[in-house]
């Protein structure tokens, strides 16, 4: 997907999603994206490819990754790969391969977005079903850790990597019936906290949360079917802040709680 400019109000403060990132931004970068079949995932996979970068397309359903493969090759963008993995029920014996797989296709790692979660319905807690919870925890909490930890040996030898988790608003301030979610954000928040101290004095990995807000995405449809028209994003229109923080502009930037909607140059 080309990545266009977006024209900016001179008469307030550029955001995060306001940002332009320069022609080939991402140029031999490799940079991988959980979750690439569809909703943001899928945008920031073509919208890093359009920078140049060589995107690896993680995701369950390999139909949907191979769209975006398509869309990526038709456009120009550097050719991607597809990596199928079912997150859900993923071994230590497969996150242990997937570095071992990139190092030897591609020799670096220099961006990480742990896009891909779970949530199927809002619930009270007294409620929630308990296999549900388990496996929320699991998808939204422990793999992006088991890929971090997996993946940072490639993330430590590349000059200035960045690790982005996708957070939600209801992982910052608690709200009702959103259940192993929101905690899995809350804890998501802490994990990318203690990471980011961890590798800041002998590495050049940043790493930060990014909440993109409201965005129309297959998940969001699923919790508010009869949202409204315009109350919600496109996922095209958050994809300029993660570009940001894949990219040079934000070195030096790291373990912060961003939004979207923060002040571009406050960041």
């Amino acid at each position: 997907m080309e990545t266009t400019a977006v024209p900016i109000d001179a008469t307030r403060t550029p955001r995060l999603l306001d940002y332009a990132p320069p022609p080939l931004l991402l140029r031999e970068r490799v940079i991988l994206v959980t979750g690439a079949g569809s909703g943001i995932g899928s945008a920031l996979a073509e919208a890093a490819a359009g920078c140049g970068a060589t995107v690896i397309l993680l995701g369950r359903t390999i139909s949907k990754l191979e769209a975006v493969y398509d869309r990526i090759v038709g456009g120009g963008g550097p050719e991607p790969a597809i990596y199928p993995m079912n997150l859900e029920s993923a071994t230590w014996k497969d996150y242990e391969e997937l570095p071992d797989r990139l190092d030897q296709e591609f020799g670096r790692l220099d961006g990480l977005v742990h896009n891909a979660a779970l949530f199927h319905y809002l619930t009270p807690l007294a409620q929630h079903d308990l296999p549900l919870w388990a496996r929320t925890l699991h998808v939204n909490l422990t793999v992006p850790f088991l890929i971090t930890r997996a993946c940072l040996p490639l993330l430590e030898s590349a000059p200035a990597a960045s690790v982005v988790f996708v957070s939600d608003s209801v992982g910052r301030r608690g709200e009702a019936y959103w259940g192993a979610y929101g905690v899995s954000k809350f804890a998501l928040e802490g994990l990318m906290q203690i990471f980011a101290q961890e590798v800041e004095a002998n590495t050049g990995i940043r790493a930060n949360t990014l909440d993109p807000g409201p965005v129309r995405t297959p998940m969001r449809a699923r919790v508010y079917p009869q949202e409204p028209e315009g109350a919600a994003r496109d996922a095209a229109a958050v994809v300029p802040a993660f570009l940001y923080l894949l990219g040079d502009d934000s070195r030096g930037l790291s373990g912060r709680a961003l939004t979207v909607d923060d002040p571009l140059h406050a960041a």
